[in-house]
C-alpha cells in the first residue's frame, strides 16, 4: 500500500517519463495530446530549439535557444515560438511568421479576414493577399 508522498512521488516519475517519451511524437500528432507536455515556465526556464510546450491551451515548439521571461509568451514572442496548428484543421488562421523557420509553405492553406487562401509560393511569410491566391467558398 502506497501513502500519500509515495503516490505523489510516483505520479512525478511518470510524468517526468512521459514528458522525456513525448519528443518523439511528430507535431501533427503531439498537437492532438498537448497535455503530454510540460506546461510553459515564464520565468528562468532554459529552452533548446525544438522543446514543445503547452500555453493558453495551445502547443508550441522553440525556435530559439533561450532562457524564459514573463514577457516572453509563446503566444507573444514569434521569434522565440511556432504555434503547432492541427492539420485536422483544413484551413487555420494566418498567424505572421517569424522568419524562415515557420515560414508557409507553396500550396498552405489558411483562413485570413474571413476569406480563405492559399500560398503561392514556398517559404511565404506575407500577410494574404500579397504571395496568395484567394480561395472561393463553395
Amino acid at each position: 500500500m502506497f501513502d500519500r508522498e509515495s503516490l505523489i512521488a510516483e505520479a512525478r516519475r511518470i510524468r517526468a517519463g512521459i514528458e522525456a517519451m513525448s519528443a518523439f511524437v511528430p507535431d501533427e500528432l503531439a498537437v492532438t495530446v498537448p497535455t503530454l507536455f510540460p506546461a510553459w515556465i515564464s520565468e528562468g526556464h532554459e529552452y533548446t530549439i525544438g522543446d514543445r510546450v503547452q500555453y493558453g491551451g495551445s502547443l508550441y515548439r522553440c525556435l530559439t535557444a533561450h532562457t524564459s521571461q514573463a514577457s516572453w509568451t509563446p503566444d507573444a514572442a514569434s521569434s522565440l515560438w511556432v504555434h503547432i496548428d492541427d492539420p485536422a484543421v483544413e484551413w487555420p488562421e494566418w498567424r505572421q511568421p517569424a522568419g524562415s523557420t515557420d515560414a508557409y509553405t507553396k500550396g498552405a492553406k489558411v483562413s485570413h479576414n474571413g476569406k480563405h487562401w492559399t500560398s503561392d509560393v514556398d517559404a511565404n511569410v506575407w500577410e494574404p493577399p500579397t504571395q496568395w491566391t484567394e480561395v472561393p467558398a463553395e
